[in-house]
């Protein structure tokens, strides 16, 4: 049987950090889901950076469809879990079901690759306390905040957890849970 991952999402996350871990873990045989609050077609935002402005600057993304609600979700039947940025995440670590899978997959100790905002969705359930971790660097202040070792890296790996800290590290990003994923779930 192909191992399962899950990526949790909703509107407004970043194309790039939905669309890429999406491919890139089908492409190695896995099966991937996208969970959201509800089934329906997912509006997704492009990131990036413009000369003379102090932060990103955002623009309508792709569109995608959610194949499962989060209170769809069964985590017993994932392998892994990815938990891409954006601004999704500001508003998706108030949503209780979310935060139930989130804490099954730590407490099972799966892997969970996170990038950019998506640290929110785990230091919401206190899963950063004692970790090293990296986000987005303007993250820096609130990954203390969980407890977290905050590292400027492309990529940091803490166990089952790797974290990244935007679309620009993919690669190292999915490099370092690739290594985690083939230990710890590899495609049968």
């Amino acid at each position: 049987m192909t191992a399962k991952i899950l990526i949790v999402t909703g509107d407004a996350a970043e194309s790039l950090e939905v669309l890429y871990p999406y491919q890139r873990l089908r492409e190695e045989g896995y099966d991937v889901h996208i969970a959201a609050p509800a089934r329906k077609k997912l509006q997704f935002v492009v990131h990036d950076f413009e000369p003379g402005f102090d932060t990103y600057t955002e623009k309508p993304g792709y569109t995608w469809p959610a194949d499962l609600a989060f209170a769809e979700v069964d985590p017993g039947q994932y392998a892994a879990l990815v938990i891409p940025g954006g601004r999704a995440p500001e508003y998706l670590r108030n949503d209780p079901e979310l935060r139930k899978i989130l804490k099954s997959f730590f407490d099972a100790d799966k892997p969970v690759a996170q990038i950019c905002h998506g640290p929110l969705l785990t230091a919401a359930i206190d899963g950063l306390r004692g970790r090293r971790v990296t986000a987005y660097p303007a993250l820096e202040p609130d990954m203390q905040a969980a407890g977290a070792d905050f590292q400027d890296a492309e990529a940091v790996v803490d166990g089952t957890l790797v974290s990244s800290r935007a679309w620009p590290d993919h690669s190292a990003w999915m490099r370092e849970f690739l290594t985690v994923l083939r230990a710890k779930a590899p495609v049968t």
